[in-house]
C-alpha cells in the first residue's frame, strides 16, 4: 500500500507537464523577406489553436476528476498504481496527437485517420480511467472511505460508463471528417468543464467525506 499523497502528486506532475507541452506545437511565426504579413501567418495556424484549447480544456477536466477520485480512498494499492501509470501514460500521449491533428486537419489525406487517433487518444484515456475508478469503487482491497456506500458507487460508476459513448462517438466520426472529430471533442470538453457537470458533479461524494 502508498499514501495516495504520493500518487497524486506524481500524477499532478505528469499532467501539469502534459498540459505544458501543448503550446510548444504553436510555432512562431518566421519572418520572411517577402514580407508575408504576420497576421496572415499567425491566422494560418488556426488549427493549432483549437486543437490546443480543446485538448487543455480535456486534460484540465482529466485533473480535475482524477483529483475528485484520489479524494475518496484513503490508500493506493498495487493495481490501482499501476492502471495510474497506464493512465498518465495515454495522458502523455495527448500533446503528440494534438500536435497531429493539427498538421493533417487541412490535408486531403490522412486527415481522417488522424482525426480518428485523435479521437482514439480521449477514448483511450477515458477507458483507462473507467478501469481505475471500477477498481477503485469495486475491488478487493478496501481503498474507498467507509462513507461511500454501495448506492453512491453504482451512481460513480455509472457517470463514468457514460461518459465513454460521447468519445467512441467522437473517434467513429473520424472516418467522416475530421473537423467533424474536433467539434466533437470540444462540445464534449466544453460540457464536461461546466461546473455543474464537471467540477460539482465530480467532487460531489469526494466532498462529502
Amino acid at each position: 500500500m502508498m499514501e495516495k499523497g504520493r500518487l497524486e502528486a506524481f500524477s499532478d506532475g505528469v499532467i501539469a507537464i502534459a498540459i505544458t507541452l501543448l503550446v510548444l506545437e504553436i510555432k512562431v511565426p518566421v519572418p520572411t523577406d517577402g514580407g508575408a504579413d504576420l497576421a496572415e501567418q499567425l491566422a494560418d495556424q488556426w488549427p493549432s489553436y483549437a486543437a490546443y484549447v480543446v485538448s487543455f480544456l480535456t486534460i484540465g477536466i482529466i485533473w480535475i476528476n482524477h483529483h475528485a477520485t484520489i479524494r475518496r480512498i484513503h490508500t493506493a494499492d498495487h493495481v490501482l498504481l499501476l492502471l495510474n501509470l497506464l493512465l498518465l501514460l495515454a495522458v502523455g500521449v495527448l500533446p503528440w496527437t494534438t500536435a497531429l491533428l493539427a498538421e493533417y486537419l487541412r490535408e486531403p489525406h490522412g486527415d481522417k485517420l488522424t482525426a480518428m487517433i485523435y479521437g482514439g487518444s480521449f477514448l483511450l484515456v477515458t477507458v483507462i480511467f473507467y478501469l481505475l475508478q471500477r477498481h477503485i469503487l469495486f475491488g478487493r482491497n478496501r481503498l474507498l472511505h467507509d462513507r461511500i456506500d454501495d448506492t453512491a458507487r453504482r451512481r460513480i460508476d455509472r457517470r463514468n460508463r457514460v461518459g465513454l459513448a460521447p468519445y467512441a462517438v467522437a473517434t467513429a466520426a473520424g472516418a467522416l471528417s475530421a473537423y467533424l472529430t474536433l467539434a466533437l471533442c470540444a462540445l464534449i470538453a466544453v460540457y464536461y468543464a461546466l461546473p455543474s457537470t464537471a467540477y460539482e458533479v465530480s467532487t460531489k461524494d469526494a466532498s462529502e467525506l
